[in-house]
């Protein structure tokens, strides 16, 4: 409820209206039973036609009133919600872009997305639903009750018994529904988990064959959200037929003990009409107000849940608020790798251990190792995706955890292992790096990446269209527009990891020799499997099992380091074979 009420204080004006025009239209309701009752006592008693009139007049002008405000308090409430829901997606979208992937494990990514989209819509009806239904209630209370005292003693205290009974067994039911809401906010989970999988693997779940065990997974989720909706749907049957039961006996009662008390003279005809018109407002209301409590544990569950990722503490943070002063160091040291260690959280065992080494400006760094050895952690470390456990990354000389995370990611560009575009077109992908780019820059990046000429040949060129994930593109193609698009930035350090796998190999010297005139003012970091991608490279880094096998040049790797030895070997052979 705090996470709602924090929500609505910068609205506390249009919430504000909403309730004083919802009580100016329950009470109005209200006072149109009173005075109908009232006309009928007239009507009964032989007054003039013109005292008829002048109720009728005061019940149309309440009804207006009272329609006009039912109007305005729906927009104002509706507008209200729609606001809540917009200011809360975009905390919980700013919040996890600040989560570290450690973070994003934890929480699961399926999980963020139902989260921000069916836990907040879910929210905003529970919000609308409370203010227009449960809001109302006390105030129906208390004016309903007062004008059936007023009435008759007698009917008021049974109208009071009915409705304390009515709603003493909305809380037992809402009790007993909570933990089934928890249960299905869990199984919304699997459920959108288990469908994007199926979605985004699509084509490995038809390359094996495996639709009808996919099938029977997707309809395994399926029947257990079912399962538990049903039960908790049984909740609302419950409640909705002992709340008749209750408000048609109320009607019985009131209806056998109305004879004797208009004979004794202490009722009037209209007085009935209005006592019962009273319960059954008053019972509506309760009603509809027993429907939105049984939802709410399924609307608090989803409060918590987006609560848990606004209020969590991101992995990586900025230990600082000032960024050092731009300098460059004198021997042109970009990056150091000063005695690095790391470990994840959930390991027995550090992922790298005491690395040590340089990158400087005009000079090409390569990281080469078995799969498993720690390669595209150093870049995560780099970026401050992960913070080293011991030692200290440093950019030009400065540890990178004393600078805020814009302030390092700035200085870098990165094209990580599988190539990733926007929906959107070429020319808007290679301008995510630098929105003020003209198109000659983006062609000249494109011409170094390799990727200048497949433009060109496109109908559209820079404004060809591309899909999410650049789908319409081979691997080969966004590969090189996501080395185009890191080009466009012209940062002090490259990060390319193992981005240029999916190239063929005249493709990829060619990118080599280009990059090499390129990034002459930057240092580049290159991790790779090939050695022909880095043979070429200022200084080799070799990782085995996390830790630094050699470093040097190829040649002088081929002679000291065992490990480089054995990958070249290995690859040249194969490359033999082929």
């Amino acid at each position: 409820m705090k996470l709602i009420l924090q929500f609505i204080k910068p609205h506390w004006k249009l919430c504000a209206a909403t309730i004083v025009l919802l009580i100016v239209d329950v009470t109005g309701a209200l006072v149109i039973s009173t005075l109908a009752a009232q006309m009928l006592n007239l009507g009964t008693s032989g007054v003039s036609f013109e005292m008829l009139l002048g109720t009728g007049a005061q019940m149309a002008a309440a009804s207006i009133l009272s329609s006009i405000c039912a109007i305005l308090s729906g927009y104002t409430c509706a507008t209200l919600s729609a606001r809540v829901g917009k200011d809360m997606r975009v905390a919980l979208y700013k919040k996890s872009l600040k989560l570290s992937i450690y973070d994003f494990r934890h929480f699961g990514t399926a999980s963020i997305t139902t989260r921000t989209v069916s836990d907040i819509t879910t929210i905003q009806f529970a919000l609308t639903s409370f203010i227009q239904m449960v809001l109302p209630v006390p105030v129906i209370f208390i004016v309903a009750l007062t004008l059936a005292f007023r009435l008759d003693i007698e009917m008021g205290f049974i109208l009071l018994a009915v409705v304390v009974i009515v709603f003493l067994l909305a809380l037992f039911i809402m009790k007993s529904a909570a933990p089934l809401f928890r249960k299905l906010q869990k199984l919304l989970d699997r459920m959108t988990t288990i469908l994007l999988e199926n979605i985004t693997g699509v084509r490995v779940v038809r390359a094996f064959n495996n639709e009808a065990r996919e099938e029977h997974r997707m309809g395994t989720a399926f029947a257990n959200y079912a399962e538990t909706s049903i039960k908790a749907n049984r909740r609302f049957a419950n409640l909705d037929g002992l709340s008749f039961l209750f408000i048609n006996l109320f009607i019985v009662i009131v209806y056998w003990l109305s004879g004797g008390r208009i004979s004794d003279g202490y009722l009037q005809i209209g007085d009935i009409t209005a006592v019962i018109g009273y319960a059954l407002m008053v019972l509506y209301f309760l009603m509809m107000a027993q429907m939105v409590i049984l939802t709410m544990p399924r609307s608090l569950e989803c409060c918590e849940r987006v609560k848990a990722v606004l209020e969590h503490t991101p992995e990586i943070q900025d230990m600082v608020s000032e960024n050092p002063k731009e300098t460059k160091n004198a021997n042109d040291e970009v990056l150091s790798f000063r005695d690095v260690s790391f470990r994840f959280a959930d390991a027995e065992e550090d992922t790298l251990s005491h690395l040590n080494f340089v990158c400087r400006r005009g000079e090409t760094t390569a990281i080469i190792g078995g799969t498993g050895s720690g390669k595209s952690t150093i870049a995560s470390l780099i970026l401050r995706f992960h913070d080293a456990t011991s030692g200290s990354v440093c950019l030009n000389g400065t540890d990178i955890r004393q600078m805020t995370q814009r302030y390092l990611r700035d200085h870098l560009a990165y094209v990580q292992q599988k190539a990733w575009l926007f929906s959107g077109t070429i020319a808007s992908n290679l301008r995510y790096s630098n929105k003020n780019a003209s198109e000659k820059d983006l062609m000249h990046a494109a011409d170094v990446a390799q990727a200048g000429d497949f433009i060109r040949s496109l109908p559209d060129g820079l404004n060809s269209y591309v899909a999410q994930g650049g789908t319409n593109f081979s691997g080969g193609q966004k590969q090189r527009l996501s080395i185009a698009r890191a080009l466009v930035k012209k940062p002090e350090l490259y990060i390319f990891d193992d981005s240029f796998s999916a190239l063929d190999f005249k493709t990829d010297a060619a990118l080599r020799k280009a990059l090499a005139k390129e990034t002459k003012d930057s240092a580049v970091l290159i991790i790779a499997q090939r050695v022909s991608t880095i043979q070429h490279a200022s200084q080799i880094v070799v990782l085995h099992e996390g830790q630094m096998a050699g470093i040097g040049t190829h040649d002088e790797l081929l002679k000291n380091c065992p490990v480089y030895r054995e990958i070249y070997e290995s690859q040249t052979k194969e490359a033999q074979e082929a």
